[in-house]
């Protein structure tokens, strides 16, 4: 009976997987409404006051996303004016909902990704993950990896869908 060989270990195929990028902390969405007046109305005094009395220090290391959940019309000063709140606490503070926020810690990640390991090589980016990577987050890693790459494959060596072939 001859041995069997596992051909994937011994190809120089490279597995690249987000999920192991992740960013560990805790995230929260932080919904303005309740510093509106009847939740629709930004009345500047009113609003400063509410802000003056939270406690940011709730927020220490977590990463936020800010938004507001009603048909308000909120000027682009008062998510700045919350964001200068929360900056002196939050790792991170973004406009939008909880897959905006996960973009953007992946964007910051990958904008300094050392390429070098995926040079003249076949790279499969694995597909299946435990946490939550934004598909976004597979868009930039393409735009990376492309760069370099020989080959650009998604999902898992045994099933995994050519993306990229470089000329």
């Amino acid at each position: 009976m001859s041995e069997i060989i596992n051909r994937v270990a011994q190809s120089k195929l490279i597995t690249f997987d987000l999920e192991e990028l992740y960013p560990e902390g805790r995230r929260v969405v932080l919904d303005i409404k309740d510093w509106l007046h009847e939740g629709i109305i930004l009345k500047e005094k009113e609003f400063r006051g509410a802000l003056d009395d939270q406690d940011w220090s709730a927020y220490q290391d977590a990463y936020v996303a800010l938004t507001c959940s009603t048909d308000a019309i909120v000027p682009g000063w008062a998510f700045m004016l919350v964001a200068s709140k929360l900056n002196p606490f939050a790792k991170k503070v973004v406009i939008g909902k909880l897959e905006d926020l996960e973009t953007s810690l992946y964007q910051t990640i990958l904008e300094v990704l050392d390429l070098s390991p995926f040079k003249d090589r076949p790279v499969i980016i694995k597909g299946c993950s435990n946490k939550p990577v934004p598909e976004n987050a597979y868009i930039l890693a393409m735009s990376k990896i492309q760069q370099v790459a020989k080959s650009v494959m998604y999902g898992e060596a045994c099933s995994a869908v050519p993306l990229f072939k470089k000329k």
